[in-house]
């Protein structure tokens, strides 16, 4: 499993790896003025597009930068969503509408959950 999983709305993820996701967060700041909801807990999170691309754009290189911004450039909404895959978190704090928005985005299907 990936350390840090970048995800649109149609299951297509950038992956990164402790390292890579240790350099990612360092050089967006941890992605604070890209987030639109988080959790409290851990660092799963709804970004927005625009503003990961400025974050992108402005910041020194990663190596994986390329490949967030095609995945930000193609996704089918305005919010990609980050899975933080060390945590063993249950969101139970994250109370705002933007937790549901991640759950229907990142969560497997199930027949108790369908999106409408």
């Amino acid at each position: 499993m990936a350390d840090l999983s970048i995800v649109d709305d149609e299951g297509r993820a950038v992956d990164l790896d402790a390292t890579e996701a240790t350099a990612f967060l360092a050089l967006t700041e941890g992605l604070e003025l890209a987030t639109t909801s988080a959790c409290p807990d851990c660092r799963c999170r709804v970004v927005s597009v625009v503003a990961l691309a400025d974050l992108l754009d402005a910041g020194a290189p990663h190596a994986r930068a390329g490949e967030i911004l095609e995945l930000a450039e193609d996704a089918p909404t305005l919010h990609l969503y980050v899975v933080d895959g060390r945590a063993r978190c249950t969101h139970r704090r994250w109370r705002d509408p933007g937790h549901e928005e991640w759950l229907d985005a990142v969560a497997p299907p199930s027949p108790a959950r369908r999106r409408p």
